[in-house]
Formats: structure tokens, C-alpha cells, sequence
């Protein structure tokens, strides 16, 4: 591991409280926090993460991103760490590191200079996605530096759990990112993640307010999240924010400590896209489960599909600068 100075912290009553996250932690000399990334040593703040577990290539649609640049290639990295420990999580073994002893270090240093070098030569951005890129805010802002003159961009799928500062901070570098949104029920999100809701739908709210692109998924967990009672109240929520929110339902498969069930009924599924739909929102998608309609993008206007992908890939673009080609109107995205 290689430890570099940290942003995003401050002095108070002796200890060294990070400010990244909502939990705030506060160190002595010496400690970790609870992401197990970052560290106090002396006065200051440490982060591990300028290194990543994975580096490779996939599409823009994989994040998932749908009305994000379309098809744009994407060099994946993924910084080890995160501030939830989700029971199900199928990437415990990068997630977890420093919450699971049996999860090790597994990660090699990044050059952001050669990561943004290697994306612009495919004119592609760059993705940080399977742990939580809030924890490699150093790293995404380096990225960024490094990316913003060759036009290569940054983007997160990330579980939104994030303080106003991070928010912040985040804005001037992240041009687009998926949030999770798991549930709203304050018990549920808890026994899910060890963290409470809130921050995230405050996050989502305060980095579409700085002009990032959001997109929202949300895990359909068999007897847990994926009835109605989770899923409308997360659409109305997003609709009261903004009916244009591209909302993914994301099909659980038994993984980590939550191996007991079957992956998701296609009816759930299909339920939930009702769900949307019945509560404003113009754009839920299912990726693979409801075949290419489930993925396709429709004018909100005369519902032409104006967009049509294949399973993490692009099919066809059929907007014109942004319009449905039949009636004109305006489709909500970063295209």
C-alpha cells in the first residue's frame, strides 16, 4: 500500500476528522477510518487510493449511464474501499478491504498521466466503479486535471454517500455518476449497509444542482427491496426531484452473506417498471431481464425509441442533436 496526502479533513479537539464521508470520522494518530482507506498520520489525512484493483476496458452502458454520451468507451479502474459493508455486494472482495480481514490488499499504483493518455487515445473517459469512487477523490481530481485538456472526462458509479464538502468537491470533476438509491426505509437501508438514507438522496440532489449528470440504480433484493413498498417511494422521490432521472432496476443474484435467494422474478421486475412510470419518471430501465425494450430509450413525447442498446453496448442513436427525429422534442441527457 502507498499512502498519499488526503483533502478533505480538519482539526478538531485533537483528533483529525475526516470529512468525506457522513460519518466523520475522527482519529487519533495512527487510526483508520472506518473505510479502512484512510488514515491520520501526524496532523494530516492519508488516502490509499491512488491504485486500483482492476483496469480495463467496457462501455459507458455498463456504469449503468444510458443518456450519458452513448457508447463512449471507458477505462474502468476501481479504487479498493468503500464507506458501506453491503451484505450482498458482489465485489466484497475489492469493497471490503479493511472492514473483512479475509478481504487482502490487492490493487497496483495508478499514473493518472498514463490512465487519461491511455482513454483519450480511444476517445473514451475514464470510469471509477465497483468499490466507492468517493474514497479516490484525490485520485478522480488528478484524473480530471490530467483528462481536461485532451476532452477526456470522469465519471462514478458510486452509492452517493457523501457530506455537502465531498459534494462539493465532486462537482468540479466528475462529469457524470450513477448513484445507488437502495431504499428509504431508514431500517432497511441500515441492515443493508450500516448507514442511513439520507445523505444519499442529498447527495444525488446536490450534485444535479452543480450541473453533474445523474443517473439512479436501485437492487431489487427478493423479500427486502424489491415489493412496492421500496419502490415507490424511491420513484416519487426522484420524480418530485426531477421526472427526467433515468432510473435503473438492477437484478440482485445471491452474493457475499446474502446467498439465501433466487435472483429476482422478471414480474418484480416488470412491477417496478410500472412503479415508475405510474409515479412520473419518464426513463426506468431493466438491462437485461425485459430484453432490448427494457433498455431502450423512448421520446417522452411520442414514445419513438430513440435510443437502442444491446446488453452493455450501444445498438443505435437515433437522436438528432439531442430530438426525437419524429416530433422534436428534447431528450434529457449528456449526448
Amino acid at each position: 500500500m502507498q499512502w498519499t496526502p488526503a483533502v478533505l479533513h480538519r482539526q478538531r479537539h485533537g483528533l483529525v476528522q475526516c470529512l468525506l464521508c457522513p460519518f466523520r470520522c475522527a482519529l487519533k494518530d495512527g487510526e483508520t477510518g472506518l473505510c479502512g482507506v484512510r488514515r491520520r498520520s501526524g496532523d494530516r489525512l492519508e488516502t490509499a487510493t491512488f491504485a486500483s484493483s482492476v483496469r480495463h476496458w467496457d462501455t459507458v452502458e455498463r456504469k449503468p449511464l444510458y443518456h450519458y454520451r452513448p457508447g463512449t468507451p471507458c477505462l474502468t479502474l476501481a479504487a479498493p474501499g468503500c464507506t458501506f459493508a453491503c451484505d450482498y455486494c458482489i465485489n466484497h472482495r475489492m469493497s471490503q478491504y479493511g472492514r473483512v480481514d479475509s478481504v487482502r490488499w490487492d490493487a497496483a499504483p495508478v499514473d493518472p498521466r498514463d490512465v487519461v493518455g491511455e482513454a483519450a487515445g480511444r476517445r473514451g473517459c475514464v470510469a471509477i466503479s465497483y468499490t466507492e469512487p468517493s474514497l479516490a477523490i484525490e485520485l478522480t481530481a488528478a484524473l480530471a486535471e490530467s483528462g481536461r485538456p485532451l476532452g477526456v472526462d470522469v465519471v462514478w458509479k458510486s452509492n452517493g454517500f457523501l457530506t455537502a464538502e465531498a459534494v462539493d468537491l465532486a462537482a468540479r470533476h466528475v462529469a457524470a455518476v450513477n448513484v445507488d438509491v437502495k431504499t428509504l426505509d431508514e431500517h432497511d437501508h441500515r441492515a443493508l449497509t450500516g448507514a442511513r438514507p439520507g445523505p444519499v438522496l442529498d447527495s444525488l440532489a446536490g450534485l444535479r444542482e452543480r450541473g453533474v449528470w445523474v443517473e439512479v440504480s436501485t437492487p431489487l433484493i427478493p423479500g427486502l427491496t424489491a415489493g412496492p413498498g421500496t419502490l415507490r417511494p424511491i420513484a416519487r422521490a426522484l420524480a418530485a426531484l426531477d421526472p427526467a432521472i433515468p432510473w435503473h432496476l438492477v437484478r440482485a443474484t445471491p452474493a457475499h452473506r446474502r446467498t439465501g435467494h433466487a435472483p429476482t422474478p422478471v414480474a418484480d421486475l416488470a412491477a417496478g417498471v410500472r412503479i415508475g412510470h405510474e409515479e412520473g419518471l419518464r426513463h426506468v430501465y431493466v438491462e437485461r431481464a425485459l430484453g432490448a425494450d427494457g433498455r431502450a430509450t423512448r421520446c417522452p413525447r411520442c414514445r419513438t425509441a430513440v435510443v437502442a442498446r444491446d446488453v452493455w453496448a450501444l445498438d443505435e442513436n437515433a437522436l438528432d442533436d439531442g430530438r426525437c427525429p419524429r416530433c422534436g422534442t428534447a431528450v434529457e441527457g449528456r449526448w
